[in-house]
């Protein structure tokens, strides 16, 4: 009978253990709870919103604005099929690689390795340029890099005194001209972020590697960038995200134009669905932006795991 009563007195304490744990793990969870909720309405609840004004015909006047219908996939159709579509898709890629992924992360690292290595003097007025130009509102850098660049602007008035003529950059090189104003405008933030993380390699570790023989760009291709590999993961997924909304700057130095030559997701989204009143349309744009920011997360989370796991 002892025997016989061994297991289930066993598998009782078990479920036990088991019933316990979750308890605890429940218990755990509960001050996370307001946090959660917050998160659902305020972020998922929006997020299901945009989802459902894109499956209608909603607009900002005339009977739809009031009651709008369900039109399903209408307007994704619409918008694979428009024309300004494609174009603002490649102006969006290119805006965000050349601008947040090479850009700013390329330009920070070197600032900041210049603030680490360079004149005490050099390095407070750099990071003071630099810093500035990011604390300004985006509104009030988007109107300082629009006269820098305009026909008559600050460029095109050094350009002169070497007795060249002047250029209309806007019209000419509109998505080269906003990617960089967005450099200048966001790369104090790589430069803070890879600041922290550079004061974190060990110097020991580099000093061992000059002993070795290492020049300067071998210890920082060998040594200090496979130390610093999570930080340029996890800033180049924020630099992206944040590149990939950009609306304002755009919106002021060139409106999209000339023509749709520098029209981005947002400026489309914007036009469509505030411009011209199609709100189902434009949410149908936002979407997409959202789903193009999805997966970009995904895959710097991924990699963000897989340098953690190894």
């Amino acid at each position: 009978m002892t025997a016989l009563a061994t297991p289930g007195a066993t598998g009782t304490g078990r479920g036990s253990r088991v019933k316990t744990r979750g308890l605890r793990s429940s218990a755990r969870a509960l001050p996370l709870l307001p946090a959660a909720l917050l998160l659902a309405v305020f972020l998922l609840g929006p997020i299901l919103v945009s989802l459902w004004g894109s499956l209608t015909n909603a607009t900002l006047s005339g009977s739809t604005a009031v009651a709008s219908d369900f039109v399903g996939f209408d307007n994704y159709v619409q918008l694979f099929k428009a024309p300004d579509f494609p174009v603002a898709v490649i102006n969006t890629i290119v805006f965000v690689f050349f601008s947040a992924v090479i850009g700013q992360n390329v330009l920070g690292l070197a600032l900041a390795l210049m603030m680490r290595s360079g004149n005490r003097i050099v390095t407070a007025v750099v990071g003071t340029i630099v810093v500035t130009a990011w604390v300004l509102p985006e509104i009030v850098a988007a109107f300082a890099a629009y006269a820098f660049f305009r026909d008559n602007g600050t460029l095109n008035a050094v350009l002169a005194v070497f007795g060249v003529e002047p250029v209309s950059w806007l019209f000419t090189l509109p998505v080269l001209m906003v990617i960089f104003a967005n450099i200048w405008r966001g790369t104090a933030f790589s430069m803070m972020v890879y600041s922290a993380a550079l004061a974190d390699v060990p110097p020991e570790i580099t000093e061992a590697a000059e002993m070795d023989g290492a020049s300067g760009f071998k210890r920082l291709i060998h040594v200090t960038i496979p130390m610093i590999r999570s930080t340029i993961g996890t800033n180049s997924m924020i630099v992206t995200l944040q590149t990939l909304s950009v609306f304002t700057l755009i919106f002021v130095m060139t409106g999209g134009g000339p023509g749709n030559k520098s029209t981005t997701l947002p400026i489309l989204a914007y036009q469509q669905g505030l411009k011209f009143g199609e709100l189902g349309y434009g949410t149908a744009i936002a979407t997409i932006m959202l789903v193009i920011g999805a997966v970009f997360s995904f895959f710097y989370v991924r990699a963000l795991r897989e340098e953690v796991s190894s």
